[in-house]
């Protein structure tokens, strides 16, 4: 991961933890790809992929997590479950969308999706 990514993961990750959501894990690696952040929120595991764009000239980065992406986390969220033997627990998936602003108040803006997307 590049300096930027991780700038970026850190600041969703403040966020979240405002939120109310604990870190169980971050940048978990499989064969098959990565999830930035996992957390739980109310007993429920949450997979989190945080996306960043400088302008939305090619689309929003809600946009940017395609289906095959979405494929990869979920397939990388059944290798951490498994590994961790957490199959008792819900589990839902997030994204956090950070963008930078204009605004002469705060340089960035951060929308967090909860249950953005789900196992198909």
């Amino acid at each position: 991961m590049n300096k930027s990514g991780e700038i970026y993961e850190a600041m969703a990750l403040k966020y979240l933890t405002k939120k109310g959501l604990k870190l169980l894990a971050q940048n978990y690696h499989s064969r098959f790809g990565e999830v930035d952040l996992i957390m739980e929120h109310h007993q429920e595991l949450v997979f989190v992929e945080v996306r960043y764009r400088s302008n939305c000239n090619y689309g929003s980065p809600l946009e940017s997590v395609t289906n095959a992406k979405q494929n990869k986390i979920i397939k990388t969220a059944q290798i951490f479950i498994a590994n961790k033997n957490l199959w008792n627990k819900n589990a839902r998936f997030d994204i956090v969308s950070i963008t930078q602003q204009k605004h002469l108040f705060r340089k960035y803006n951060i929308e967090w999706l909860p249950a953005a997307f789900t196992c198909q």
